[in-house]
Parts: structure tokens; C-alpha cells; sequence
């Protein structure tokens, strides 16, 4: 059972930049798509970024381009999202997610096909 744990969360000002680690109790190199969703109170969980086994294909909610990066680094079994110019409306509970997937070279978003998920870190940010 893949365990994913999330950290980074914090309450920031609108315009300013957080970092989201993410790591995996075990490899997750060779099998896994990893991405990031969000939710907050009374919505749905939305898709933000994912990234690709081989790291070749990567993918951003529309509401979050130019501003968030993913990044995976298969040495140390992690995923980081990095987030920049940041709006009240990012505020959320950030999660970590884990797909296995056959086909190395792409990811996408939609929740019901990750297979784990981290307890997520929760990120506010205020006017």
C-alpha cells in the first residue's frame, strides 16, 4: 500500500509563493503518475497539475497556469508544487495523488483514476 504524505502548507499572503513536498513510502519511478489536487469546503476536488512517469508530459488546471510548477524527483520519491502569485481563490487542502499507469508518457486530472491519495496539507491564503 503506496502511503503518501504531504507537507508545506501554510497561511500566506495574497501574491506570495509556497512550496508543497509530497513524498512516497516506496517507489513510485517506474509505475507511478503523481499529481496534486486541491479542495475546498463545499466543492468538488479539483485537478490542479500532474506529471508524467518518464516526467516528459505535464499537465495544469487551467485556473493555476503560469503560476504553479510540478516537479517529480524519482531519486527521492517526491513531487513538489511549487506555487506562485498566489489568490485567495488557491485557498484550499491541498492533496498528493498516485496513479499506476502502464504508459509512461502522459497524466491527467481527473480524480477517480489515482489510486492513492496523501491526507493533504492545508494552504489559506488572505488579502
Amino acid at each position: 500500500q503506496l502511503q503518501l504524505v504531504e507537507s508545506g502548507g501554510r497561511s500566506v499572503k495574497s501574491g506570495g509563493s509556497l512550496r508543497l513536498s509530497c513524498l512516497a513510502s516506496s517507489d513510485t519511478s517506474e509505475d507511478f503518475v503523481l499529481g496534486w489536487f486541491r479542495q475546498s469546503p463545499g466543492k468538488e476536488r479539483e485537478g490542479v497539475a500532474c506529471v508524467s512517469i518518464d516526467a516528459g508530459y505535464i499537465t495544469y488546471a487551467d485556473s493555476v497556469k503560469g503560476r504553479f510548477t510540478i516537479l517529480r524527483d524519482n531519486a527521492k520519491n517526491a513531487v513538489y508544487l511549487r506555487m506562485n502569485s498566489l489568490k485567495p481563490e488557491d485557498t484550499a487542502t491541498y492533496y498528493c495523488a498516485a496513479e499506476r499507469r502502464l504508459f509512461k508518457g502522459s497524466c491527467g486530472l481527473v480524480a477517480g483514476r489515482y489510486d492513492y491519495f496523501g491526507r493533504g496539507t492545508q494552504v489559506t491564503v488572505f488579502a
